[in-house]
């Protein structure tokens, strides 16, 4: 029996190479499984908690499609849609909602985090913290719920979100009868977390990525910003602490990977590494990138897939919100 398993990105920024390997590929990779039905979507309304410029929004949004599309995604294979194009997900979202507790809101890692940093800054410990921030665990369950969804591939930073979608879903199945599948949270433990430029995680918080179809010549820019040491070329290098290493094994071939691990060891100059690195990245993400922006340039294109996509979802949610509602006693 198939399990459905998804993935959801909001767009709240470029989309960068930390976020390809850390979601994107490996979110690919289970599309492959026989066992899973896949299905991805543009989580827009997620991004509308801190983008609040139409035009900006609209290309975000774009732009996370587009980049699915072009490194590989089968909307004939796989389920493809735009969040806000599902109506049904906003309904059960307010009905969620009324199974949700404050105090489970209260606990939520990026609400806490907000304010203990008001608190650092002697802030009132909601400053900058609109409902939908709040709300944004009720909304992922919704996401996730709404197309019973098994499986959820998240980094561990993310288990949280998964927990609230189970807790939220009992607390309905208790009140109604079982309704909601519970939702499993699947840890991808081979995916690298990516230091950015400056040798920390690489975040949009932190100014510090590499975009992931930045042109040519501002990619290899990019690289050589990338923060190394002061070992000199000849001496031994230990290719596992490496920011260049990390990134370099995720677009090489396994032979070369293996043949620059072993140039790490015996000696090697960064300014050749960087340089190796950016011929692997480039010509992995060549095609790609022409692909995205071609999509990028036709809009109209990108529209259509994801009406299609939408049709699809909704077939399923709309029969499912009916269910739900006759549960709840709306005919």
């Amino acid at each position: 029996m198939e399990k459905t398993i998804l993935t959801g990105i909001k767009p709240t920024g470029q989309i960068h190479v930390g976020n390809y390997v850390g979601a994107i590929k490996p979110a690919l990779e289970l599309a492959k499984v026989p066992e899973y039905e896949a299905a991805y979507f543009i989580a827009d309304y997620h991004g509308l908690t801190k983008i609040h410029d139409a035009k900006e929004f609209r290309q975000l949004s774009y732009g996370i499609a587009a980049t699915w599309l072009a490194l590989g995604l089968d909307p004939e294979k796989v389920i493809f849609y735009r969040q806000s194009d599902v109506p049904e997900i906003f309904e059960l979202n307010w009905i969620l909602g009324c199974f949700s507790s404050k105090g489970l809101m209260n606990r939520a890692h990026a609400y806490k985090a907000i304010v203990d940093q008001n608190k650092s800054q002697e802030r009132d410990v909601d400053y900058g913290v609109n409902m939908g921030l709040f709300n944004y665990p009720i909304l992922m369950t919704a996401d996730i719920l709404m197309f019973k969804t098994d499986v959820v591939p998240v980094g561990k930073d993310q288990i949280q979100h998964v927990e609230i979608a189970r807790d939220i879903a009992e607390s309905f199945n208790k009140n109604y009868g079982e309704t909601f599948v519970l939702p499993e949270y699947k840890i991808q433990e081979d995916t690298a977390v990516l230091p950015g430029l400056d040798g920390r995680k690489m975040s949009k918080s932190y100014n510090n990525t590499i975009p992931l179809f930045v042109e040519e010549k501002k990619l290899q820019k990019l690289i050589n910003k990338i923060k190394t040491d002061s070992l000199p070329p000849e001496a031994s290098k230990d290719p596992d602490a490496s920011v260049l290493f990390m990134i370099y094994k995720e677009f090489a071939t396994p032979l070369e990977v293996e043949k620059m691990k072993e140039q790490f060891v015996s000696g090697i100059g960064w300014g050749d590494v960087k340089r190796e690195l950016f011929h692997v990245m480039n010509r992995y993400l060549e095609q790609p990138r022409e692909k995205y922006n071609e999509l990028m340039a036709a809009p109209e294109k990108l529209d259509e897939i994801l009406k299609v996509g939408a049709e699809t979802a909704r077939s399923i949610s709309s029969q499912f919100l009916k269910e739900i509602k006759q549960k709840i006693g709306i005919q």
